[in-house]
């Protein structure tokens, strides 16, 4: 049995608003909201985006797919 080729794989989603500015609305520096996922690589070949909500922005955003 092959155990190299799983179909579910681990994937890190990152808060794209937190990504592109790194500041939330008081001006102080913040982290990325950052959630981990699994997702099947056969039914989704393309990156995942699924919104999540970000407590650094307060807010439910988009959390886009990135490389581990």
């Amino acid at each position: 049995m092959a155990k190299g080729k799983d179909a579910r794989v681990i994937v890190l989603l990152e808060c794209t608003s937190c990504a592109r500015n790194g500041f939330n609305k008081q001006k102080k520096p913040s982290g990325v909201s950052r959630y981990i996922t699994q997702r099947n690589r056969h039914n989704t070949p393309s990156r995942l985006e699924l919104r999540k909500f970000c407590p650094y922005c307060h807010k439910h955003t988009i959390h886009g797919e990135i490389k581990k």
